[in-house]
């Protein structure tokens, strides 16, 4: 909304169908079953071509025309060591990069599901790991006053640190990697694909790019070394320490603010509102620009007071130049018995 006029009410930054052209597309080959890797000369030699950015809509994942058996070697050029997290006795980790600070066994993973503990020491299996590709407008996002007018080469791998029942892109968030396909596609090789493709940035998003932190890092500075810059879409569910680190690597944020109460968070997403709104301040802080969208889902996050409350908060910690966006719910996941946000509630 801008100037109280409604902008758009489609889904915003859903996750593409398509990693690839549809030409190169394996019918039926969509989901979230166990599969493959995608053939990563396959993808290098589409993504080159003019017509990935023509915009393929629609939810999902990518599919692969030809993949072969994944291996152990294959594995292994996805995995790097975390970081953010504190080793622990009896060869357990304490992952210190998100507020739920996972405590884990050896052998097992977080939250997330895409960082496990391996003999007492913390990794992440998602580094170059890319389950979800798409050129997006950078209004997608949505960034409202960040390069308007360009493209972004929009990215996620599997995974994600709170389970939201509106979330749009479930079937790739809510999965651990090896449940999806995936394509090698190391920080150098995405920097130079996007400004091969005449994208002004790389966006982390459709997922949850905190849980592929160390990937998201790596790429932005490869990113700036080829003259890209990098945003991030995020629902700000991070610590302070690493949030301020990422400050340094990235150009723009824009936070999903699920509600302004605790009681939605708790009930509705799996998480706290506190640590969101301790992190919208410390970007500020830093300096980073920062946006909020705030998606109206009808009956549980609606009211005016809510609207009001959360207005005065902006204001005051953030200040009144910070861009908040409602956008309008769409019936997903696990609130598909809700109505989509009315027209008139925008």
């Amino acid at each position: 909304m801008a100037d109280g006029k409604v902008l758009r009410t489609e889904p915003l930054d859903r996750a593409p169908n398509h990693l690839l052209p549809v030409e190169l597309l394996e019918p039926g080959r969509g989901g979230r079953e166990t599969s493959p890797e995608l053939d990563r000369r396959t993808f290098l030699k589409a993504a080159a071509l003019p017509c990935l950015a023509c915009g393929l809509g629609g939810a999902g994942v990518l599919a692969p025309r030809a993949a072969a058996a994944r291996t152990k070697e294959d594995e292994s050029r996805y995995i790097r060591e975390a970081r953010f997290y504190e080793k622990q006795p009896h060869k357990k980790t304490k992952c210190v990069l998100c507020p739920r600070e996972c405590v884990i066994d050896d052998r097992e993973r977080g939250y997330c599901g895409v960082r496990e503990n391996r003999g007492g020491a913390y990794y992440t299996l998602v580094h170059s790991r890319v389950c979800s590709a798409h050129i997006d407008p950078i209004e997608k996002k949505p960034f409202f006053h960040v390069y308007p007018g360009t493209t972004a080469f929009s990215i996620a791998t599997a995974g994600c640190n709170v389970n939201c029942k509106m979330c749009q892109n479930w079937e790739i968030s809510q999965v651990r990697p090896e449940q999806v396909r995936n394509v090698y596609l190391p920080p150098k090789e995405l920097a130079t694909l996007a400004r091969q493709n005449g994208c002004k940035s790389i966006a982390y998003t459709y997922t949850e790019p905190v849980v592929f932190y160390e990937y998201m890092v790596d790429s932005a500075d490869a990113g700036h070394a080829e003259g890209v810059k990098s945003v991030v879409v995020t629902g700000g569910y991070i610590n302070r320490k690493p949030l301020e680190e990422l400050c340094r690597h990235v150009d723009a944020i824009k936070v999903d603010l699920k509600a302004f109460s605790e009681k939605y968070y708790e009930e509705i997403v799996n998480g706290k509102l506190k640590p969101v709104l301790d992190g919208l301040v410390t970007m500020k802080s830093r300096g980073m620009w920062t946006e909020i969208v705030y998606l109206v889902v009808p009956t549980l996050n609606d009211s005016d007071d809510e609207f009001r409350r959360l207005a005065k908060w902006v204001k005051a910690e953030l200040g009144p130049d910070v861009p908040v966006h409602f956008s309008r719910f769409h019936p997903e996941y696990l609130l598909k018995n809700l109505p989509p946000t009315p027209l008139k509630t925008l």
